[in-house]
């Protein structure tokens, strides 16, 4: 979580990147408003900090950009107009490609054509805008004026026909189950035989990914069994090969009975290829992994998307059993639900129509990618947002894309090494730590209280709420003989955020060893404040458990609590009073109307 000073300076909006100058602090401003990024004018469309500290790791005075450093470079400092104006005229180009093939009236591609370039001339003008921005501008005039929704659709749905064609012929499925003698390093065990067909299995079906000739080629073709062995033969490279093995394969030498499963997060790309993506879905499946395969929210070319789950009937086949999540904005603890079910494939949308836009992917993406093990990207465009920016990331990054050679490259991208993540198992841990106290204490015939008071509800107050806290659980306890207080401010960590913290406490709330639960009230506020001598501050007046997010939900888990133990009491302000909050902003501490 937050410290006091940080959430102060980013409930004023004053988080930036160094800006030097006044001059260059309004440019970057009026970039990211431009661009329709920025949080405190766009809140509803744009992710706040917190979100993007999900995927992102920024440093204290760091601002995220979803654009490659030169581009950023080129428009802050604007002193590369050229290359800008290029990329510019790649997006027009594109996007009048469409217009050219998807409409037959003269009359209404000259309208179309001209209304484009207008809007192009009036967007670029100032060159503030990026380029992916602009082009989902213009892809939504094409939208919106012709109610064309998928100008590819035909052609998605044959791409994924052709490629679904080869897996299934005898040639394909022959090449894949082919084994070449292996003079060296012959295994000796059963478990280095599988070890070794993992291997195999998992490096054809990546080699695969570089034949895109199998789905873009509109000619049919008949490989044999040694065509698609030569396609098999050509190098993976990259600084990911190694690594992303290392961390598929559920077993090693070293290890090769010990298994190691992962949530992994595969960012679909293009149709056809995607095909092939889901029989390397479908093994690591086989090999214990759960895959969360995320789309975009709606056409964008000729991209997978969505929609395509429900409507493409090779992709809908494939795809029957999976789980699909349609909530944009699902909670941690529904999440974890999910992840933790016998759904091993699980389909959800990013909640965008580009390649990779990480300040408007939605609030079930970026939970998934905090609590995904690594992240898979496919497609060089997708990549170039992780790989050609200085950001680093919270998961480990890997893009598998083809080069022309039609060898596949894939990169890898360690995600920061100052990430603080907190899993499931982990909060399970702590929670057990403080439950065994109890139990220790009820033991020894102590009663065992758990107090419940404002933490982070007051932003930028959390360093304050948490002394207030302690020091009137001192109070309580020189008052009381034969306790043991539970004061949740001591067991907050660097990282934690409030679903990490209401996951964590409520194992230990139910687990029935709590004879009182006290809501925190003004009294001990202004209790506290006498003994250390201050004046009770404004921003503290009135203050009590009621206009805590967490307390509130507390409130209706030890009501719930009661009713499984009657003999529990709970004290504080009158339960008809927890009203006034109800739920947390996105990975914050205070109420998201705040």
């Amino acid at each position: 979580m937050t410290t006091e000073s940080k959430t102060e300076k980013d409930s004023a909006g004053n988080n930036q990147t160094d800006q030097g100058s006044p001059e260059k602090a309004a440019w970057l401003t009026a970039f990211f408003i431009e661009n329709h990024l920025d949080h405190f004018a766009y809140p509803d469309q744009v992710a706040s900090l917190e979100q993007t500290r999900f995927m992102v790791y920024l440093e204290e005075d760091q601002r995220y950009y979803p654009c490659s450093d030169q581009m950023f470079d080129a428009i802050i400092n604007r002193n590369q107009s050229e290359f800008i104006q290029r990329e510019y005229q790649k997006v027009l180009e594109k996007i009048l490609k469409v217009v050219d093939e998807k409409i037959e009236d003269k009359n209404e591609k000259i309208y179309l054509e001209t209304l484009i370039k207008i809007k192009y001339r009036h967007d670029t003008r100032d060159e503030m805008m990026i380029p992916s921005r602009l082009e989902k501008r213009l892809t939504q005039i094409f939208i919106n004026r012709t109610q064309i929704e998928d100008p590819y659709y035909i052609e998605k749905a044959e791409r994924n026909h052709r490629a679904s064609v080869e897996l299934a012929s005898d040639a394909f499925q022959a090449a894949m189950n082919h084994l070449e003698p292996q003079p060296r390093n012959q295994p000796k065990t059963l478990s280095e035989i599988k070890m070794m067909a993992e291997h195999l299995e998992l490096k054809r079906l990546f080699s695969l990914t570089g034949a895109t000739f199998l789905w873009q080629s509109l000619s049919p073709h008949q490989l044999t069994e040694l065509d698609y062995s030569k396609i098999f033969s050509r190098p993976l490279i990259g600084n990911g090969v190694t690594p992303l093995f290392e961390s598929l394969q559920t077993r090693s030498r070293e290890e090769l009975y010990q298994s190691t499963t992962k949530k992994i997060l595969w960012l679909a790309d293009e149709a056809g290829e995607f095909v092939i993506d889901l029989a390397i879905i479908g093994y690591l499946v086989k090999l214990g992994h759960k895959v969360i395969i995320a789309f975009k929210e709606g056409p964008m070319f000729t991209k997978v998307d969505y929609h395509d789950v429900q409507t493409d009937d090779v992709i809908a086949e494939r795809l029957s059993h999976a789980m699909s999540i349609k909530d944009p904005a699902m909670n941690k603890n529904d999440l974890v639900k999910i992840f933790r079910s016998d759904n091993d494939i699980i389909v959800l949308s990013d909640g965008t129509r580009e390649r990779l836009n990480l300040l408007l992917a939605s609030t079930t993406f970026a939970r998934a990618f905090r609590e995904a093990d690594l992240v898979i990207a496919r497609g060089q465009t997708t990549g170039r947002r992780f790989f050609d920016t200085h950001f680093q990331f919270t998961q480990d990054i890997f893009n598998i894309f083809p080069l022309e050679d039609g060898s596949v490259c894939i990169q890898h991208k360690p995600k920061h090494p100052k990430v603080i993540k907190f899993s499931h198992a982990d909060l399970e841990k702590k929670a057990k730590a403080i439950i065994d106290q109890m139990k220790r204490a009820k033991s020894n015939g102590m009663t065992v209280i758990f107090y419940s008071g404002i933490i982070g509800s007051i932003p930028g107050k959390i360093r304050m709420a948490k002394k207030i806290m302690s020091v009137f659980v001192e109070h309580l306890t020189k008052q009381s003989a034969q306790t043991h207080i539970i004061n949740p401010s001591e067991y907050y960590e660097p990282g934690m955020d409030a679903d990490d913290l209401m996951y964590m406490w409520e194992i230990v709330q139910t687990s029935g060893f709590v004879d009182i639960w006290r809501f925190q009230t003004y009294e001990d506020i202004l209790t506290s404040f006498n003994i250390m001598g201050q004046k009770v501050p404004p921003e503290w007046v009135g203050k009590d458990a009621t206009y805590s997010t967490g307390c509130t939900k507390e409130m209706r888990i030890a009501q719930r609590v009661q009713q499984k133990f009657p003999e529990m009491q709970i004290i504080g302000p009158a339960k008809e009073k927890f009203m006034r909050r109800d739920e947390y902003g996105v990975g914050t501490m205070y109420d998201k109307r705040l």
